[in-house]
């Protein structure tokens, strides 16, 4: 065997390898097509991905799948590992600066799971049209001696209001999500921060508050509305900290072919009527915390 032909066969094993290594199979929209399965990336969270195969996002996504004419394939994960399973990269944040490091499996193509809108997020990912509508709430259990605000026609104004009730009470988040204390200017403030670390589910923050790890804790809308009614009479909405949030579709920054097709087929199945099918099976009642975002579709 010549070494030239020795060589040829040692880069193909050594490309096969790198790629068995670092999972190397994030792809566009043409290459997905070419590989027929669109893999997405749901975290057990709300109803956006129940973790009994349906959901929000899941029948979205399971559409989405059909539309561009690929098999569909739930992958779980979780807050902490999603971004890395996107893009084979661990997500730094240092200060005001986001950069990517490390090398680790490939493991999907989309990010759908109720997944907020972030400013650092946006610096290493794409997003797609907003999906859903979001918003982070401060929550206390009902027998605390915490009174909810009056609230005003000025939202900023409500959200210094309940932050200022807070003081340098206990406060229950989970960082790097959508409840880090980070994101709302509540680190450094002499509020007691208690991370919750068992698991990266949000679904446990009520759990953990009823539990009293901690006096307050902070949520978001969809999950609100779905606790308000499981553990109804236990827990109370003491006022906003975040203005309203969007919930989007992540892709990597190399795919905006696969994004822009699921913006148009966002589009369809809000022309359909699918997509209002969808909220009310799994969110009905959301309406009426964000008209506007419903009334725009």
């Amino acid at each position: 065997m010549n070494s030239l032909k020795r060589w040829g066969m040692v880069a193909v094993g050594m490309i096969f390898f790198i790629a068995g290594v670092t999972g190397a199979w994030a792809a566009d929209l043409q290459e997905i097509r070419e590989r027929g399965e669109l893999r997405h990336l749901g975290i057990r969270y709300a109803n956006f991905v129940t973790g009994a195969g349906d959901g929000f996002d899941v029948e979205m996504v399971q559409g989405f799948a059909r539309h561009i004419g690929v098999k569909y394939t739930l992958v779980y994960t979780d807050f902490y590992s999603v971004i890395r399973d996107l893009l084979g990269k661990d997500v730094i944040r240092k200060g005001g600066e986001v950069s990517l490091e490390g090398a680790h499996p490939v493991k999907g193509d989309i990010i759908a799971t109720g997944f907020t809108v972030l400013p650092w997020r946006e610096a290493v990912l794409l997003y797609s049209k907003p999906t859903f509508p979001s918003q982070v709430l401060l929550l206390a259990r009902a027998d605390s001696s915490f009174t909810p605000i009056k609230g005003s026609p000025d939202l900023a104004h409500d959200i210094e209001e309940t932050k200022g009730l807070i003081g340098t009470n206990s406060l229950l988040v989970m960082e790097r999500t959508c409840l880090d204390p980070n994101n709302y200017g509540l680190k450094g403030t002499g509020v007691d921060l208690r991370a919750y670390t068992k698991n990266t589910n949000l679904n446990e923050m009520v759990p953990a508050l009823l539990n009293k790890e901690a006096e307050l804790t902070l949520l978001d809308v969809p999950d609100v509305i779905l606790d308000l009614k499981k553990w109804a009479g236990k827990i109370k909405v003491i006022g906003p900290i975040s203005q309203p949030q969007d919930l989007a579709a992540a892709f990597p920054k190399d795919a905006p072919a696969l994004r822009d097709a699921f913006n148009e087929y966002l589009l369809k199945i809000k022309a359909e009527g699918l997509y209002d099918q969808l909220v009310d099976k799994y969110y009905p009642g959301i309406r009426r915390y964000f008209p506007e975002f419903f009334a725009g579709k």
